[in-house]
């Protein structure tokens, strides 16, 4: 038997795999197709305090080896997920970590304190890539600043394991990575899109009703096994590794690169059952490398 049980912080998975968030709903969705009890955990749809309608249509396109979307956070708001989503969740055998957005820090406070009572919610993912209204919309996440004000307001409200989310589209991710660290980060996961556009030669207009999006996919893989590199040196805490990963192979090299597990995201779209598809992979793959559990293979690149 293999050993794929992970830490983050101060609770286990029973394996590294988890669904990024935004691309597996709140988990029921997928209920049907796939063992959620099977799942390292879920991190849900982005939550925001208050009720988001989202961007308009189209909202979503394909691009080579990737998509582009702006869906831009459509939610209920953190209420409706508390009194409506949580109890059908709650007693599900396996972990559910809620993302947090928000456009300034007391709202991102606000938010994961109302979180913070939920008792079978281990953890939150903040999202860093929102843009700071405050400030001219620039996002919290590309600096060093804007990141660490997020995660004091949030510290200061939320007592369980705090992970967050990291933008790529930034100068230096380690350094930010640090400054989150710094303010009490019990992880950083990694990453989140890039930036991007896609035009419409025949109508000669963007095919994103906002013009640009965020890329996802398997085109963005080797600039996220890089960057997850270059955080897992610079850190003391656990990295989750995202981008592109299809394939227990792609998996593999974010732990290689230093994650401690990852997110599948993207995928799900193409597969619904392509997270068990990387979890059998993972262990086939550790079976014949003779490897008795996951932990050996984990930051074994240096």
């Amino acid at each position: 038997m293999i050993d794929l049980n992970v830490k983050i912080n101060n609770f286990s998975l029973r394996n590294p795999i988890l669904t990024a968030s935004g691309t597996f709903g709140y988990g029921l969705e997928f209920q049907d197709l796939v063992p959620l009890e099977e799942l390292g955990g879920v991190i849900v749809k982005g939550t925001t305090l208050e009720r988001r309608e989202g961007n308009d249509y189209p909202r979503m396109a394909e691009t080579p080896s990737g998509m582009l979307n702006c869906v831009g956070l459509q939610n209920k708001g953190v209420d409706y997920f508390c009194q409506n989503i949580y109890p059908q969740i709650k007693d599900v055998d396996t972990h559910f970590i809620v993302n947090v957005s928000g456009n300034s820090p007391e709202t991102y406070a606000e938010c994961a304190a109302r979180i913070d009572a939920l008792e079978k919610i281990p953890a939150i993912e903040l999202n860093i890539s929102c843009p700071n209204v405050k400030h001219g919309g620039m996002a919290f996440g590309v600096s060093c600043a804007g990141a660490a004000s997020v995660v004091r307001a949030v510290r200061t409200c939320y007592h369980r394991t705090l992970i967050v989310k990291l933008s790529p589209n930034v100068t230096d991710i380690a350094e930010i990575a640090c400054a989150c660290e710094a303010e009490g980060a019990d992880a950083v996961s990694l990453i989140n899109t890039l930036m991007g556009m896609s035009i419409d030669i025949e109508g000669r207009r963007p095919r994103l009703s906002i013009g640009t999006g965020g890329l996802s996919g398997p085109a963005v893989k080797p600039v996220a096994v890089y960057m997850v590199h270059e955080v897992a040196k610079a850190v003391h805490i656990p990295v989750v590794g995202l981008g592109g990963i299809m394939t227990a192979e792609d998996a593999i090299e974010f732990l290689m690169a230093g994650a401690t597990a990852i997110e599948i995201g993207t995928a799900n779209f193409i597969d619904p059952q392509v997270t068990m598809k990387v979890k059998r992979g993972m262990t086939d793959w550790l079976e014949r490398h003779g490897c008795r559990s996951v932990n050996e293979i984990i930051g074994c690149v240096k």
